[in-house]
This record gives C-alpha cells, sequence and structure tokens, in this order.
C-alpha cells in the first residue's frame, strides 16, 4: 500500500491504512535546537483567514441578535498547565486508527464550594483535575482527587451522582483497559469503586452518559463501545497497537462491540441489562444522547453512528427499548460523531442536531470557502459504506421536530454545515433567550488547518457564522508541535514531502484542532464561557466578555431531586418570561465524550421579571415555582417529597 499522505481525503485512510510507525524509525529526542517546520507547507485556510474574517463581517446586518462581545483564551491567566498527549498512532508513529477521535472534558462541583472544577481527559500521561479557585484561576488536586488514571489510556468522562448523595461522582472510558467508577467523598477526593460496581469491562469504550432509564429515583449507565479497532499487541505508551485496516471495522461483523446498558442496584453496584431491554444495534457509536421524544416520560436514545446508519431507540415502559429510526429520522449522517437534542426555536419540542465528521474526510481539497457544502463528491461504494448512498446525509443534520413525530431535515436551510466536525455543545452565549452551537473542529497532522465553529441563533430563522466576530478563530497561534523527523535519513515519499528544504533534524509542527468542549459559567458573571480539550496540545481557556459589554437578564436553575434522580436528570425545566418559554431538557450533555453536572442555563433577553418555572420531574411530578423568582440567580428547586 502506499504510504502517501493526501491532505483532507478519504483516501487517504484507504491508501495510508497500512501505515504503521511511518515516522517511527525516524523519531529523534525533541532537542530545542531543532528547527519548527509547519506542514502543511502551504495551508489554505490559513492563506484565506482574512478573506474568511472579512466576508463574516460582511454579514453582520443579517443578525438580530447581540453579538457585540469577544471570547478570549486565558489559559496563561488561569493558571491551568494541562496538555493533551495523544498516542504514539497520531504522532510519530503515525496511522490511520481511532485514536485520532481525542478525549473528553467533564466538569463539575466535585467539593461543595460553589465553584464548577474541570476535569481533562487524556491520552498519555494520565487524565487532570483542576480545581476552581474563583476569578478564573485553577489549581491541580489531580493527585490529591486520586482521579488520574496515568497508566490508561483514556477517553471520556462522566460526572454524575450515582448514589443520590449530593456528591457528583467520576465514571471514565479507556480504550480496552478497563472502565473506571469513582466515588466522590463530598470534599474532592475519590475513591476507586470499580470492582464493586461491575462496570470495569474492557473495550474500545468511548462517551458515557448517566441517565435513569426506569425512572426508578437511580441513574443507570450507557456505554458506547466503538467497535475493535486494535490489535492485542502494545506500543510504547502502553496503548494497544492499531488495525491496519481500523476504518473498515464496519464491514467486520465479528468488531462489533455495541453500546452496553446498566441498570442501578444501589450503593455503587450495576448490571448489564442490554439483551434484557433490547439495546442491541449492529454499529461503531462514539457517543449517545437521550431526549423524551415522545412526551411519554420515559427517556429515549439516539445513537450517531461513525460508519453507517444512525439508530433511535424509543423506550416502553422502561422495560425495553425498540428501534424507530426508520419512523423518525429516515436518512441519517453516515459519518456521525456528536448529537445534541434541543429546542432550537423556543416551540417547547425538543430538535436533533448530528455532526458527520467522517463524510468531510471523503473529499478531497475541499475549501474554506466549500465548508458549508455537503460533500461534493461521489461517494464510496456500496461496499463501503456498508449501505446504499440513498440512505444517508452526507454532512450534518438537522432535524426539526414538527410535533407529532413528524421531523424535517434543515441543516442546509438554517447554516449549521460546518467542516471536521466532533463534539457539540449548546448553550445561550449571549443572554438572549435562543440557544447558540459551539462545534469543536479540526483534524490536525497531516491536514491544513481546521477551525471550530460558533453558530449564533439568529432567533429561531437560521444560525449565524460567528466565530471570527467573537474571537474564537482564528488562534493566536494556530500550530503546534507533532514529532521530530530525522530528514538526513533514509526517506518514503511521504516523508521526502515533509522534509522538502531539510537534511538534518525538524520539528514538524501540525494544525490545532479541538475534539470536545463544555460551555459554562467559569467565572460566576452570569456570561457563558467556552473551554475546549485539543488534541495533542493545550486547551483553550475561552472567556467571555458579554457581562461586562452590555447588562444581561439569566438565570440558573440547579435541581435536587427526591422521588427522581439527586441531579434531576431527565427533568424538563420551562421558564416563563417575558411572553417567552424557554424550554430545556437535562441530559448535562455538553460536548463529546462528555456529561458534567452543571445548573441548566436560561438566557432572559430583555426580560428581568420572571413568571414561573415548571419542572417535570422524572418521577412524574409537576412542580411549578412562582415565589421568590429574581433574575441573575442560582434557583435551586427541591422536588416535593
Amino acid at each position: 500500500m502506499s504510504k502517501s499522505i493526501r491532505a483532507g481525503a478519504w483516501t487517504a485512510v484507504v491508501a495510508c491504512a497500512g501505515c504503521v510507525g511511518v515516522f517511527g524509525s525516524l523519531r529523534a529526542a525533541q532537542e530545542p535546537a531543532v528547527p519548527e517546520v509547519r506542514y502543511p507547507r502551504v495551508d489554505v485556510a490559513l492563506d484565506t483567514m482574512e478573506a474568511r474574517i472579512k466576508a463574516q463581517r460582511e454579514t453582520i446586518q443579517q443578525f438580530k441578535v447581540f453579538h457585540d462581545f469577544q471570547f478570549t483564551d486565558k489559559l496563561k491567566e488561569s493558571g491551568i498547565t494541562f496538555t493533551h498527549h495523544a498516542v504514539p498512532e497520531a504522532t510519530d508513529d503515525y496511522m490511520k486508527v481511532h485514536y485520532d477521535h481525542g478525549t473528553g472534558i467533564a466538569v463539575a462541583d466535585v467539593d461543595g464550594d460553589g465553584l464548577y472544577d474541570i476535569y481533562f481527559v487524556n491520552q498519555v500521561g494520565g487524565n487532570e483535575l483542576w480545581k476552581n479557585l474563583g476569578n478564573g484561576e485553577f489549581k491541580n488536586i489531580t493527585d490529591e482527587a486520586g482521579v488520574g488514571l496515568k497508566n490508561r489510556i483514556s477517553v471520556g468522562a462522566s460526572f454524575a451522582d450515582v448514589n443520590n448523595t449530593g456528591r457528583p461522582d467520576l465514571f471514565v472510558t479507556t480504550v480496552n483497559q478497563g472502565n473506571v467508577l469513582f466515588r466522590n467523598d463530598g470534599n474532592g477526593h475519590f475513591t476507586d469503586v470499580t470492582g464493586q460496581s461491575g462496570l470495569g469491562a474492557a473495550a474500545h469504550s468511548s462517551g458515557a452518559l448517566f441517565f435513569d432509564y426506569d425512572r426508578d429515583g437511580l441513574l443507570d449507565l450507557l456505554v458506547c463501545n466503538v467497535g475493535v479497532y486494535t490489535s492485542d499487541q502494545k506500543g510504547p505508551a502502553g496503548e494497544y497497537v492499531g488495525l491496519q485496516d481500523a476504518f473498515f471495522g464496519h464491514l467486520h461483523p465479528e468488531r462489533f462491540e455495541g453500546p452496553r446498558l446498566y441498570k442501578n442496584l444501589g450503593d455503587y453496584r450495576f448490571t448489564d441489562v442490554t439483551a434484557e431491554v433490547g439495546l442491541q444495534p449492529k454499529m461503531w457509536s462514539g457517543d449517545a444522547d437521550v431526549v423524551d421524544l415522545n412526551g411519554d416520560g420515559w427517556p429515549d436514545i439516539y445513537f450517531p453512528n461513525m460508519q453507517g446508519a444512525n439508530h433511535y431507540f424509543e423506550n416502553e415502559g422502561g422495560k425495553k427499548f425498540v428501534d424507530k429510526t426508520s419512523t423518525y429520522f429516515p436518512k441519517t449522517p453516515w459519518g456521525a460523531m456528536g448529537v445534541k437534542f434541543f429546542d432550537y426555536d423556543n416551540d417547547g419540542r425538543m430538535d436533533l442536531y448530528v455532526t458527520d465528521m467522517h463524510s468531510d474526510m471523503m473529499a478531497v481539497g475541499v475549501l474554506p470557502k466549500e465548508e458549508k457544502e455537503k460533500l461534493a463528491t461521489q461517494p464510496p461504494p456500496e461496499k463501503v459504506l456498508g449501505g446504499p448512498a440513498s440512505h444517508y446525509i452526507f454532512g450534518n443534520a438537522f432535524y426539526h421536530n414538527l410535533g407529532g413525530g413528524k421531523f424535517e431535515e434543515i441543516s442546509d436551510k438554517i447554516g449549521v454545515e460546518t467542516y471536521w466536525p466532533w463534539g457539540v455543545s449548546v448553550a445561550d452565549v449571549n443572554a438572549d433567550g435562543w440557544d447558540d452551537i459551539f462545534v469543536a473542529g479540526g483534524m490536525n497532522f497531516p491536514f491544513r488547518y481546521g477551525i471550530n465553529s460558533m453558530l449564533l441563533n439568529n432567533r429561531g430563522t437560521k444560525f449565524l457564522d460567528s466565530e471570527f466576530l467573537l474571537g474564537i478563530e482564528p488562534r493566536p497561534v494556530p500550530y503546534t508541535k507533532w514529532f521530530v523527523i530525522n530528514c538526513g535519513a533514509s526517506l518514503g515519499p511521504s516523508e521526502q514531502r515533509i522534509c522538502e528544504g531539510y537534511n538534518s533534524k525538524i520539528m514538524v509542527m501540525a494544525p490545532k484542532a479541538s475534539r470536545s468542549s463544555v460551555i459554562f459559567d467559569l467565572d460566576n458573571d452570569g456570561a457563558l464561557d467556552i473551554v475546549t480539550n485539543d488534541f495533542n496540545s493545550e486547551p483553550q481557556i475561552l472567556m467571555s466578555n458579554l457581562a461586562q459589554r452590555r447588562k444581561i437578564h439569566w438565570l440558573k436553575v440547579l435541581l435536587v431531586g427526591s422521588k427522581s434522580n439527586r441531579e434531576g436528570l431527565g427533568a424538563i425545566v420551562r421558564v416563563m418570561a417575558g411572553g417567552q418559554t424557554y424550554t430545556r431538557y437535562n441530559d448535562g450533555k455538553s460536548g463529546y465524550l462528555s456529561q458534567s453536572d452543571l445548573p441548566m442555563y436560561f438566557g432572559l433577553g430583555d426580560t428581568a421579571k420572571i413568571d414561573s418555572v415548571e419542572v417535570q420531574w422524572p418521577s412524574g411530578q409537576v412542580q411549578t415555582v412562582r415565589e421568590n423568582l429574581r433574575e441573575n440567580q442560582v434557583l435551586v428547586i427541591a422536588e416535593p417529597k
């Protein structure tokens, strides 16, 4: 097989599938005197950046919503020194394998001080927990908390109150090294209780989320397993070496691992009920989201499929799940990665946004001006797709909920196509009452630079590209260190392109790119901030100055369940203010591979007066609050016993 690298192409996945160790034999110590050389040398995204910024500024007349504020990366000021380190298969032993899907990021108040702490998931070197000290500053408490997992290749993380103690516990997934459940003592110290929990299965695990599928008041756990994409051979970082044909795993039924649903028995004990409830799709899914789509009170599940048809399962009374995909979503994205249910047009119905990463890998040489378009080239044949091309959307999908079980796909109409998308975070970043979308994007080495996308909701009519207007893009430093190569050695065609003009060791610099993100009010000023987990580089701490730019009105709702699970996961919250009703489904999802324990945030636009707040609890109780409703507060709502 050819070892040529063709940036941006699905054919690169095919052509380089056997490229284990292309650069491993040329690996050298990262000496400070080694010249830094950017790859690719010509980056059309960076070369056209000024034109893109200008073009986005020229759309300002379309905005009906406030956009005159900025995000600024305050990583240095935060004190956070975490750096994501990728496995060798993504760096100096580069090959096409699912390790490049990255890792998650999760947020919770782990010690009960009212400040929300950040857990960064890593591949090599261990995960890190950073305590929020206030004023945008953080302290590394990983060692004292006991959640580093330094000897495992971690993937995703979810915070949730597993035993209804009032403290967020932590679940972490890994690549074939056993998943881990940590019990929180309430002071920010965690104990590994995996042994008693029954959750330590070793698979190619990815995203995981807690939800109460049977509404018994205890949070159950759904773990997404991608499928077998590694061999049994161990690599230098303790990782399992990737298979040469990893991205054709969806064509091999014997490699399917499938999601696992674990029922919570109480006292940190779980049992596998996957087969019992009929939840056995044949797919490669890295994540999922839950929602009560048909309004019967039971949480349903949507699984994006990395390569093939997505699956939507309807919950029948907490007893079993039935595949109803064709009923609601007969045509789904082929290469889906991120997923999020939310009410984009404030009509009280949950809409669905799905990002498609792998369809973008099919096209060769996509230009920045083409990034808002669906796949324009001919897709691979059915034997590669795993099904007829007519069954799929080759790009992002946005399903507008029309009610009565009817949906229309409107992604192009409302402007939510993006390029190389990973995780989705949804929140009202300008506090105007309309939920906005942040999409972590980009592909790193050997591809060109790809942007993170911020889509501002233009009052339910369209989403407007805003990443350049809001300071999210371009990054001040768009490239990062990737590996050292000895250009004086015997070189193949791929290495020769990288080394052109050099005959000694060089440090190859690759484009930065995010994988996961979380949106929350990091500094408690009422405005939402964004934190990313970037692949093989440092994160971004994108702080908003919205609260300094204008008077904003907002409400944070913190649920405390009694009959329902303590966090109220699965609750529907409606805030009535200024003649509007704002609806949120409490799923804890923000970003790819992640679930956080955060209050729900409601922007109120120009309205300072809140009329009422209604909570539809998972237990079935409906509670309405009309007293002591003030703007700009954290409203704690306790479920009646």
